[in-house]
């Protein structure tokens, strides 16, 4: 049986982390907290680096551990060898599922970005036709996959995709975060003045629970950097480059969100932004376009379609090593360990990975709540890190051996240090999360993201159990959970 070759570099790792973190909510989310959040006004920008410091402290730890146990399926392997199996799996579990509904959610949403696009540069016939259900459904389905044959594909077709994705993405930002060098809130005010508007006039004021909530929304921005380690089977030298593209990942999108963020606010008043998010959802062209040229606008919205493109390759790798990672320990079907022997890619992971985002393209297109599945894997990436952060404290007592494998913050005091104050502001975030999300009136208990969760919690507990108790009755399950996943 062929095996997962080492192919992936530096560059390439970090490109995953980043553009499974880089999505179009960076030119959504900043503004649209203003109506989620009233009381936030000119803070968020503070919110944004202090949502950061949690997703440090994570990054911190998955670092920590991808050095000691650099296998597919990091997460996973990480938590079941370093805590307890069960816990592993279940929250790995959640997690997968809901990246899968998201690579849907995302594969269905990204066409009414192509449709602003055709907008922008007056082909309204063709962006009329996209939008149609039925051609909007086969789109959505055929980007999804084009990306999973990329993945079957290999590294080479993998980096070939990847990487300019990611150099548009950042080169189309960069024309916002240019903007804002330019353009000040003077020049704004002067471009609503001549359609007759104005700057509403709003006290600021300073409000910890606001600032909380926020960088709590905020704070999702920062998922998916744990995909470099899920392709930890993959990496070249895992335990030096892994840790290091972790960390050049975290660094390079906060930078990148800071300066974005900071850039549109620069432009445009936060009072202005808070109030047309009352009543209609604002994005970053949006508000630019009061200011910029139009044909400017056409650039920043293709930005956002890529931005939400790029999501595609490098989350389907994430999923669909877990999935792999799982069947090497039988919890899953071990048919789904074999790897293509030309493309040296898991393609039977891939595929299965592939018909769940499908259905979650198929939810959306049934019009179900397009964003269930991201709020699901939000508060299934705040338990996972909450997780990481408790395994930094706990392999050295569960699994010695293996903690004595850790290369990267090498430190035990310095592990503790990292360990406890990441547990605590995740915690923090995690209760923040679910207050907010049991706190909307909903018609239907499904309509709660944290229910949805505990769901599929529970029907995690109930695979793993099952397959637990059938592999103790031909396996030394101890033994099996105390050592690394063959290569």
């Amino acid at each position: 049986m062929a095996s997962l070759h080492r192919q992936l570099g530096l560059l390439s790792l970090t490109a995953t982390g980043i553009c499974s973190m880089v999505g179009a909510s960076i030119y959504l989310v900043p503004f649209m907290v203003q109506r989620h959040v009233p009381g936030i006004h000119s803070y968020v920008w503070a919110a944004f680096l202090f949502a950061a410091l949690p997703a440090l402290m994570a990054a911190f730890a998955y670092a920590i551990l991808a050095s000691a146990m650099p296998r597919a399926g990091g997460s996973y392997v990480y938590v079941s060898r370093g805590l307890h199996p069960y816990v592993g799996f279940v929250a790995s579990f959640s997690q997968w599922f809901g990246l899968c509904v998201a690579i849907g959610a995302v594969s269905y949403v990204i066409v009414p970005f192509l449709h602003d696009v055709l907008i922008a540069l007056e082909v309204k016939e063709a962006a009329t036709f996209i939008m149609l259900p039925n051609v909007r459904l086969v789109l959505a389905l055929a980007l999804l996959w084009s990306f999973v044959w990329v993945n079957i594909k290999g590294v080479g077709a993998y980096e070939k995709t990847l990487l300019p994705l990611m150099a548009l993405m950042f080169l189309l930002g960069g024309v916002v975060i240019v903007l804002g060098v330019i353009y000040n809130q003077q020049d704004f005010a002067n471009a609503l003045q001549m359609q007759n508007k104005t700057v509403p006039i709003i006290s600021d004021s300073f409000d910890w629970r606001s600032f909380l909530a926020a960088s709590a929304i905020l704070f999702s921005s920062f998922i998916g950097f744990d995909s470099i380690a899920q392709a930890g089977g993959e990496a070249k030298e895992p335990q030096k480059l892994l840790p290091r593209a972790i960390g050049l990942a975290v660094v390079a999108v906060g930078l990148f969100y800071f300066l974005f963020t900071s850039s549109v606010y620069h432009m445009v008043p936060w009072q202005f932004v808070a109030t047309e998010a009352q009543h209609q959802d604002v994005t970053a062209p949006g508000l630019l376009a009061n200011v910029v040229p139009a044909w400017l606008i056409i650039w920043i919205v293709a930005g956002a379609a890529i931005a939400l493109t790029n999501d595609l390759p490098a989350m389907l790798l994430s999923v669909s090593r877990l999935l792999f990672a799982w069947s090497a320990d039988g919890i899953f079907p071990k048919s789904l360990t074999v790897v293509h022997t030309k493309y040296k890619t898991p393609h039977r992971a891939i595929l299965v990975s592939g018909l769940v985002a499908t259905g979650g393209i198929v939810g959306c297109y049934l019009a179900a709540d397009f964003f269930m599945g991201v709020d699901v894997l939000v508060i299934a990436m705040l338990f996972n890190f909450l997780l990481m952060c408790v395994t930094v404290l706990t392999i050295h007592y569960v699994n010695a051996p293996l903690g004595a494998q850790i290369k990267v913050l090498s430190s035990k005091p310095l592990q503790r240090v990292i360990g406890l104050l990441g547990i605590t502001l995740i915690l923090l975030f995690l209760v923040i999360h679910v207050q907010r999300d049991l706190a909307q009136p909903q018609p239907h208990w499904y309509f709660h993201s944290t229910y949805v969760w505990l769901v599929v919690m529970t029907l995690g507990s109930i695979i793993f159990w099952r397959e637990y108790l059938r592999l103790k009755k031909t396996t030394d399950v101890k033994k099996l959970f105390k050592q690394l996943p063959r290569e």
